[in-house]
Protein backbone atom coordinates (compact mmCIF):
# COMPACT_ATOMS: atom_id res chain seq x y z
CA UNK A 1 0.00 0.00 0.00
CA UNK A 2 3.03 2.73 0.83
CA UNK A 3 4.48 1.89 -2.33
CA UNK A 4 1.41 1.53 -4.90
CA UNK A 5 3.32 1.18 -8.15
CA UNK A 6 5.74 -1.48 -6.50
CA UNK A 7 8.78 -2.83 -9.22
CA UNK A 8 7.57 -6.39 -10.42
CA UNK A 9 9.53 -9.65 -10.00
CA UNK A 10 7.72 -10.70 -13.27
CA UNK A 11 8.34 -7.53 -15.63
CA UNK A 12 11.58 -5.88 -14.49
CA UNK A 13 13.61 -6.08 -17.89
CA UNK A 14 15.91 -3.17 -17.93
CA UNK A 15 18.64 -4.94 -19.90
CA UNK A 16 19.04 -2.20 -22.52
CA UNK A 17 19.18 0.42 -19.78
CA UNK A 18 22.34 -1.88 -18.39
CA UNK A 19 23.81 -2.46 -21.44
CA UNK A 20 23.38 0.72 -23.62
CA UNK A 21 22.16 3.49 -21.41
CA UNK A 22 24.90 4.53 -19.71
CA UNK A 23 26.99 4.86 -22.75
CA UNK A 24 24.61 7.20 -24.43
CA UNK A 25 23.54 9.21 -21.12
CA UNK A 26 27.36 9.79 -21.27
CA UNK A 27 27.49 10.75 -24.42
CA UNK A 28 24.67 13.47 -23.94
CA UNK A 29 25.71 14.32 -20.66
CA UNK A 30 29.02 15.69 -22.61
CA UNK A 31 28.25 17.29 -25.01
CA UNK A 32 25.33 19.03 -23.01
CA UNK A 33 27.58 19.79 -20.72
CA UNK A 34 30.62 21.32 -23.38
CA UNK A 35 27.73 22.76 -25.61
CA UNK A 36 25.63 25.16 -23.20
CA UNK A 37 28.71 25.64 -21.10
CA UNK A 38 30.15 27.48 -23.82
CA UNK A 39 27.10 29.26 -24.57
CA UNK A 40 27.09 30.38 -21.02
CA UNK A 41 30.50 31.13 -20.98
CA UNK A 42 30.51 33.21 -24.35
CA UNK A 43 27.62 35.23 -22.93
CA UNK A 44 29.46 36.08 -19.52
CA UNK A 45 32.49 37.13 -20.83
CA UNK A 46 31.92 38.48 -24.44
CA UNK A 47 28.17 39.36 -25.85
CA UNK A 48 25.87 40.04 -22.72
CA UNK A 49 22.51 40.21 -23.01
CA UNK A 50 21.90 42.77 -25.17
CA UNK A 51 18.34 41.68 -26.48
CA UNK A 52 15.29 39.30 -25.66
CA UNK A 53 16.36 36.36 -27.37
CA UNK A 54 20.24 36.49 -25.48
CA UNK A 55 18.36 36.53 -22.47
CA UNK A 56 16.27 33.46 -23.73
CA UNK A 57 18.95 31.65 -25.01
CA UNK A 58 21.15 32.08 -21.79
CA UNK A 59 18.38 30.52 -19.95
CA UNK A 60 17.72 27.65 -22.08
CA UNK A 61 21.71 27.06 -21.90
CA UNK A 62 21.12 27.43 -17.66
CA UNK A 63 18.05 24.73 -17.52
CA UNK A 64 19.95 22.46 -20.25
CA UNK A 65 23.38 22.61 -18.19
CA UNK A 66 21.10 22.27 -15.05
CA UNK A 67 19.07 19.06 -16.61
CA UNK A 68 22.45 17.26 -17.56
CA UNK A 69 24.03 17.81 -14.66
CA UNK A 70 21.16 15.78 -12.72
CA UNK A 71 20.80 12.98 -15.69
CA UNK A 72 23.51 10.82 -14.83
CA UNK A 73 22.23 10.87 -10.80
CA UNK A 74 19.01 9.90 -12.11
CA UNK A 75 20.47 7.41 -14.42
CA UNK A 76 22.26 5.74 -11.25
CA UNK A 77 19.30 5.66 -9.99
CA UNK A 78 17.18 3.44 -12.37
CA UNK A 79 19.84 1.24 -12.49
CA UNK A 80 21.78 0.83 -9.03
CA UNK A 81 20.58 1.82 -5.20
CA UNK A 82 20.36 5.16 -3.98
CA UNK A 83 23.20 5.96 -1.44
CA UNK A 84 22.94 9.88 -0.94
CA UNK A 85 19.52 10.51 1.18
CA UNK A 86 16.27 11.62 1.19
CA UNK A 87 17.58 15.15 0.73
CA UNK A 88 19.57 14.72 -2.23
CA UNK A 89 16.58 12.48 -4.00
CA UNK A 90 14.02 15.47 -4.05
CA UNK A 91 16.48 17.92 -4.68
CA UNK A 92 17.58 15.85 -8.11
CA UNK A 93 13.85 14.75 -8.62
CA UNK A 94 12.37 17.85 -8.37
CA UNK A 95 15.25 19.92 -10.21
CA UNK A 96 14.68 17.60 -13.13
CA UNK A 97 11.54 18.10 -13.09
CA UNK A 98 11.91 22.12 -12.59
CA UNK A 99 15.05 22.53 -15.84
CA UNK A 100 12.68 20.01 -18.41
CA UNK A 101 9.38 22.75 -18.26
CA UNK A 102 11.61 25.73 -18.10
CA UNK A 103 13.84 24.46 -21.15
CA UNK A 104 10.66 24.20 -23.04
CA UNK A 105 8.92 27.23 -21.86
CA UNK A 106 11.69 29.27 -23.18
CA UNK A 107 12.19 27.43 -26.36
CA UNK A 108 8.26 28.53 -27.14
CA UNK A 109 9.24 32.27 -25.51
CA UNK A 110 11.94 32.41 -28.14
CA UNK A 111 10.20 31.62 -31.02
CA UNK A 112 7.35 34.18 -29.98
CA UNK A 113 10.26 36.93 -29.91
CA UNK A 114 11.17 36.06 -33.61
CA UNK A 115 7.62 35.94 -34.43
CA UNK A 116 7.05 39.36 -32.99
CA UNK A 117 10.54 41.08 -34.38
CA UNK A 118 9.47 39.88 -38.16
CA UNK A 119 5.48 39.59 -38.32
CA UNK A 120 4.60 42.32 -36.00
CA UNK A 121 7.94 44.54 -36.69
CA UNK A 122 6.46 47.99 -36.71
CA UNK A 123 5.34 46.92 -33.11
CA UNK A 124 8.30 44.95 -31.71
CA UNK A 125 10.03 48.17 -30.58
CA UNK A 126 7.80 48.67 -27.48
CA UNK A 127 7.27 44.81 -26.92
CA UNK A 128 10.77 43.50 -27.36
CA UNK A 129 12.47 45.14 -24.13
CA UNK A 130 15.28 43.31 -22.42
CA UNK A 131 13.64 44.10 -18.86
CA UNK A 132 10.41 42.54 -19.79
CA UNK A 133 12.60 39.28 -21.28
CA UNK A 134 14.03 39.16 -17.56
CA UNK A 135 10.36 39.46 -15.99
CA UNK A 136 9.80 36.77 -18.87
CA UNK A 137 11.92 34.24 -17.67
CA UNK A 138 11.84 35.30 -13.71
CA UNK A 139 8.01 34.07 -14.31
CA UNK A 140 8.79 30.76 -16.22
CA UNK A 141 11.16 29.43 -13.41
CA UNK A 142 8.43 30.19 -11.01
CA UNK A 143 5.81 28.03 -12.96
CA UNK A 144 7.95 25.25 -13.61
CA UNK A 145 8.78 25.33 -9.83
CA UNK A 146 5.24 25.01 -8.82
CA UNK A 147 4.33 22.52 -11.75
CA UNK A 148 6.99 20.45 -10.15
CA UNK A 149 6.15 20.66 -6.52
CA UNK A 150 4.35 16.71 -7.07
CA UNK A 151 7.46 15.50 -8.09
CA UNK A 152 9.75 17.15 -5.18
CA UNK A 153 6.75 16.30 -2.68
CA UNK A 154 6.12 12.91 -3.90
CA UNK A 155 9.67 11.61 -4.69
CA UNK A 156 10.99 9.60 -1.73
CA UNK A 157 14.26 7.40 -0.35
CA UNK A 158 13.02 4.19 0.79
CA UNK A 159 13.50 0.56 1.15
CA UNK A 160 10.73 -1.03 -1.30
CA UNK A 161 8.28 -3.57 1.05
CA UNK A 162 8.44 -6.09 -1.54
CA UNK A 163 11.89 -8.96 -1.16
CA UNK A 164 12.59 -9.78 -4.54
CA UNK A 165 14.08 -7.65 -6.31
CA UNK A 166 17.33 -7.35 -9.01
CA UNK A 167 20.31 -4.97 -9.09
CA UNK A 168 22.55 -4.69 -11.36
CA UNK A 169 26.63 -4.05 -11.13
CA UNK A 170 28.63 -3.01 -13.97
CA UNK A 171 30.55 -6.87 -14.01
CA UNK A 172 27.85 -9.16 -13.61
CA UNK A 173 23.69 -9.36 -12.74
CA UNK A 174 22.99 -11.02 -9.68
CA UNK A 175 20.05 -11.15 -6.82
CA UNK A 176 20.82 -9.65 -3.41
CA UNK A 177 18.61 -9.54 -0.26
CA UNK A 178 20.95 -6.87 1.30
CA UNK A 179 18.88 -3.44 1.63
CA UNK A 180 18.57 -1.70 -1.43
CA UNK A 181 17.12 1.96 -1.24
CA UNK A 182 15.65 3.53 -4.22
CA UNK A 183 14.46 7.27 -5.09
CA UNK A 184 10.34 6.98 -6.63
CA UNK A 185 7.33 8.09 -6.38
CA UNK A 186 5.79 6.74 -2.58
CA UNK A 187 2.15 7.17 -1.65
CA UNK A 188 0.10 6.86 1.22
CA UNK A 189 -3.27 5.23 0.12
CA UNK A 190 -4.17 3.96 -3.86
CA UNK A 191 -6.20 7.29 -4.37
CA UNK A 192 -3.44 9.84 -4.32
CA UNK A 193 -1.23 7.45 -6.62
CA UNK A 194 -3.62 7.18 -9.21
CA UNK A 195 -4.38 10.65 -9.77
CA UNK A 196 -0.74 11.81 -9.30
CA UNK A 197 0.60 9.35 -12.11
CA UNK A 198 -1.66 10.43 -14.28
CA UNK A 199 -1.85 14.12 -13.34
CA UNK A 200 2.39 14.50 -13.69
CA UNK A 201 2.68 13.11 -17.17
CA UNK A 202 -0.61 14.70 -18.72
CA UNK A 203 1.27 18.48 -16.97
CA UNK A 204 4.22 17.27 -18.84
CA UNK A 205 2.79 16.34 -21.98
CA UNK A 206 0.24 19.43 -22.30
CA UNK A 207 2.67 22.20 -20.36
CA UNK A 208 5.94 20.58 -21.51
CA UNK A 209 5.38 19.49 -24.77
CA UNK A 210 2.38 20.66 -26.98
CA UNK A 211 1.59 24.04 -25.33
CA UNK A 212 5.81 24.50 -26.77
CA UNK A 213 4.94 22.49 -29.95
CA UNK A 214 1.70 24.58 -31.17
CA UNK A 215 3.60 28.05 -30.41
CA UNK A 216 6.69 26.98 -32.08
CA UNK A 217 3.92 25.89 -34.91
CA UNK A 218 2.19 29.26 -35.44
CA UNK A 219 5.19 31.70 -34.92
CA UNK A 220 7.18 30.34 -37.62
CA UNK A 221 4.53 29.14 -39.31
CA UNK A 222 4.20 32.87 -39.56
CA UNK A 223 7.43 34.27 -40.36
CA UNK A 224 7.96 31.68 -42.87
CA UNK A 225 5.37 33.24 -44.29
CA UNK A 226 6.61 36.79 -43.99
CA UNK A 227 10.21 35.12 -44.92
CA UNK A 228 8.63 34.26 -47.91
CA UNK A 229 7.69 37.33 -49.43
CA UNK A 230 10.92 38.97 -49.27
CA UNK A 231 12.96 37.42 -52.41
CA UNK A 232 16.30 37.75 -50.33
CA UNK A 233 19.05 34.88 -50.40
CA UNK A 234 19.26 35.25 -46.31
CA UNK A 235 15.88 35.18 -46.02
CA UNK A 236 15.35 31.77 -47.62
CA UNK A 237 18.47 31.27 -45.59
CA UNK A 238 16.42 32.42 -42.46
CA UNK A 239 13.40 29.84 -43.63
CA UNK A 240 15.56 26.89 -43.50
CA UNK A 241 16.82 27.52 -40.15
CA UNK A 242 13.25 28.38 -39.04
CA UNK A 243 12.35 24.78 -40.78
CA UNK A 244 15.30 22.69 -39.03
CA UNK A 245 14.34 24.18 -35.90
CA UNK A 246 11.22 22.97 -35.80
CA UNK A 247 11.64 20.10 -37.60
CA UNK A 248 14.50 18.81 -34.95
CA UNK A 249 11.94 19.72 -32.40
CA UNK A 250 9.41 17.12 -33.35
CA UNK A 251 11.85 14.72 -34.10
CA UNK A 252 13.34 14.90 -30.90
CA UNK A 253 10.45 15.11 -28.26
CA UNK A 254 7.29 13.75 -30.47
CA UNK A 255 7.91 9.96 -30.00
CA UNK A 256 8.75 10.24 -26.38
CA UNK A 257 5.66 11.93 -25.53
CA UNK A 258 3.40 9.52 -27.72
CA UNK A 259 4.38 7.18 -25.83
CA UNK A 260 4.14 9.01 -22.47
CA UNK A 261 0.92 9.45 -23.90
CA UNK A 262 -0.12 5.90 -24.60
CA UNK A 263 1.68 4.89 -21.75
CA UNK A 264 -0.65 6.95 -19.42
CA UNK A 265 -4.07 6.19 -20.95
CA UNK A 266 -3.34 2.95 -20.42
CA UNK A 267 -1.94 3.00 -16.75
CA UNK A 268 -4.95 1.06 -15.42
CA UNK A 269 -5.09 -1.58 -17.86
CA UNK A 270 -4.06 -4.90 -17.12
CA UNK A 271 -1.29 -6.17 -19.58
CA UNK A 272 0.98 -8.84 -19.67
CA UNK A 273 4.86 -8.95 -18.75
CA UNK A 274 5.94 -9.15 -22.96
CA UNK A 275 3.89 -5.74 -23.69
CA UNK A 276 5.02 -4.05 -20.60
CA UNK A 277 8.67 -4.70 -21.46
CA UNK A 278 8.55 -3.70 -24.62
CA UNK A 279 7.25 -0.12 -24.03
CA UNK A 280 9.59 0.20 -21.45
CA UNK A 281 12.29 -0.51 -24.19
CA UNK A 282 10.68 1.30 -26.40
CA UNK A 283 10.04 4.40 -24.21
CA UNK A 284 13.64 3.80 -22.91
CA UNK A 285 15.31 4.07 -26.64
CA UNK A 286 12.72 7.39 -27.15
CA UNK A 287 13.83 8.96 -23.85
CA UNK A 288 17.59 9.20 -25.19
CA UNK A 289 16.17 10.75 -28.46
CA UNK A 290 14.16 13.14 -26.30
CA UNK A 291 17.83 14.23 -24.42
CA UNK A 292 19.81 14.61 -27.04
CA UNK A 293 17.86 17.72 -28.07
CA UNK A 294 19.50 19.68 -24.78
CA UNK A 295 22.81 19.02 -26.61
CA UNK A 296 21.18 20.52 -29.81
CA UNK A 297 19.91 23.86 -29.01
CA UNK A 298 23.10 25.38 -28.31
CA UNK A 299 23.59 25.03 -32.11
CA UNK A 300 20.12 25.13 -33.90
CA UNK A 301 19.74 28.51 -31.26
CA UNK A 302 23.25 29.73 -30.21
CA UNK A 303 25.67 29.33 -32.65
CA UNK A 304 24.15 29.24 -35.78
CA UNK A 305 24.09 32.49 -35.74
CA UNK A 306 26.74 34.99 -37.20
CA UNK A 307 27.06 37.20 -34.56
CA UNK A 308 26.78 34.78 -31.27
CA UNK A 309 29.66 32.83 -33.56
CA UNK A 310 31.90 35.93 -34.05
CA UNK A 311 32.15 36.55 -30.25
CA UNK A 312 32.77 32.49 -29.84
CA UNK A 313 35.03 33.09 -31.93
CA UNK A 314 36.92 35.63 -29.96
CA UNK A 315 37.58 33.32 -27.22
CA UNK A 316 39.89 31.41 -29.26
CA UNK A 317 41.85 34.39 -30.42
CA UNK A 318 41.87 35.69 -26.61
CA UNK A 319 43.32 32.13 -25.30
CA UNK A 320 45.71 32.04 -28.84
CA UNK A 321 46.39 35.85 -27.79
CA UNK A 322 47.47 34.60 -24.00
CA UNK A 323 49.24 31.58 -25.07
CA UNK A 324 51.59 33.84 -27.14
CA UNK A 325 52.04 36.58 -25.52
CA UNK A 326 55.17 36.73 -24.40
CA UNK A 327 56.62 35.66 -27.59
CA UNK A 328 55.47 38.49 -29.81
CA UNK A 329 52.95 40.53 -27.38
CA UNK A 330 52.60 43.45 -30.21
CA UNK A 331 51.90 41.63 -32.98
CA UNK A 332 49.24 39.56 -31.46
CA UNK A 333 47.54 42.61 -30.41
CA UNK A 334 47.28 43.94 -33.74
CA UNK A 335 45.93 41.02 -35.35
CA UNK A 336 43.63 40.15 -32.35
CA UNK A 337 42.15 44.00 -32.94
CA UNK A 338 41.93 44.20 -36.42
CA UNK A 339 40.29 40.51 -36.51
CA UNK A 340 37.46 41.83 -33.88
CA UNK A 341 36.72 45.23 -35.66
CA UNK A 342 36.28 42.70 -39.00
CA UNK A 343 34.09 40.88 -37.15
CA UNK A 344 32.55 43.08 -34.72
CA UNK A 345 28.47 42.99 -35.27
CA UNK A 346 27.83 46.48 -35.08
CA UNK A 347 30.95 47.14 -37.23
CA UNK A 348 33.46 49.53 -34.78
CA UNK A 349 36.41 48.87 -32.98
CA UNK A 350 36.73 47.10 -30.00
CA UNK A 351 39.38 48.34 -27.21
CA UNK A 352 42.09 46.48 -27.67
CA UNK A 353 43.23 45.95 -24.22
CA UNK A 354 40.35 44.04 -23.64
CA UNK A 355 41.29 41.57 -25.40
CA UNK A 356 44.46 40.44 -23.83
CA UNK A 357 43.82 38.45 -20.88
Amino acid sequence: KDNFYAISECCDSNSLNVVVGPYIHSIICILGLVGNSLVIFTYALYKRTKSMTDVYLLNVAIADLLFVLALPFIVYNELYSWPMGQVACKLLRGSYSVNLYSGMLMLACISTDRYIAIVQARRSFGLRSKSSSHIVCFLIWIFALLVSVPTFHFHHWYEPSHNNITWFNSNEQEETTDPQYVCEWKFDDINTASIVKVAVPSTQLAIGFFLPLFIMIFCYTSVIITLQKAKNYKRRKAVRVVMVVVLVFIVCHLPYNLALFYKTVNLFKQSDCDEEDSLRTAMSVLQMVAYLHCCLNPLLYAFIGVNFRNHFRRIFQNLCGLGQRYIAPRRITSDICMTTVHHSVDGSAENCSSLIM
